[in-house]
């Protein structure tokens, strides 16, 4: 068995994105929270730490496990433009939806799931920050990552030093939103006197979250290091 007990688990999902799916089962963050190394992260949850490295161990050893990209490996500006083609269209596709069905359970369930009031809240919020997050990334800190790329640029140097610092903030925001949705959900548990609409929101917002997490890895552990080194 590997010992993957004194890697960060920001290193570990870096390594290969599918353990990602084992630290979501067992509620251990791998994005803004990903600085822990695994036996700490496991110590403060309680979890058996000879069990969940079994099972990081059997997916990388299942070959016939999805295929799986090798982000570490890619240059910064064709991680830029991917994460712009994939995370973001994802947000702009999702949160729209979001939004609206969020108000929608707040109004209809909300006096006997009081929950709803904060999530709907907590949405908004994320909706209007996050949406200029992404406009920022795509207008000024993607561009200076490439200018800086393409020649050394103080200016443009300057810019990502002073971007990075304030976007993992935001996603520090975004996370920990998401984090309590999901602890006041019970993980997106639908009640027995939910309807259709309550099981399409929390089932989007699950899969807002996941895609978030991917997203924000992605840019606090791989992008934004490999931007500050150049």
């Amino acid at each position: 068995m590997k010992h993957y007990r004194a890697l960060k688990i920001a290193e570990i999902v870096t390594e290969d994105i599918r353990t990602a799916e084992v630290f979501k089962k067992v509620g251990i963050d791998f994005c803004c929270g990903g600085h822990q190394n695994l036996a700490e992260a496991c110590k403060d949850r309680n979890i058996n730490l000879e069990e969940l490295e079994s099972s990081l161990d059997n997916v990388e050893n299942n070959s016939t496990n999805s295929t799986h990209h090798n982000y570490k490996e890619w240059n910064v500006d064709f991680l830029c433009d991917y994460i712009v083609n994939t995370h973001h269209k994802t947000v702009l596709r999702l949160l729209p939806q979001i939004v609206a069905y969020t108000e929608k359970i707040a109004e209809v369930h909300g006096a006997n799931h009081p929950e709803l009031l904060e999530i709907e809240d907590l949405v908004a919020q994320i909706n209007t920050e996050l949406l200029q997050h992404l406009d920022h990334e795509e207008t000024v800190l993607f561009p200076a990552i490439k200018k800086q790329l393409a020649g050394n640029s103080e200016e443009a140097k300057a810019t990502i030093i002073s971007e990075i610092s304030r976007m993992t903030g935001e996603h520090e925001f975004a996370g920990g939103a998401m984090d309590y949705i999901n602890k006041i959900s019970k993980n997106y548990a639908v009640p027995a006197d939910g309807c259709n609409t309550y099981r399409v929101a929390y089932k989007l917002l699950e899969e807002f979250e996941d895609d978030l997490h991917v997203h924000v890895h992605l840019e606090n552990n791989i992008l934004y290091p490999k931007a500050l080194a150049k």
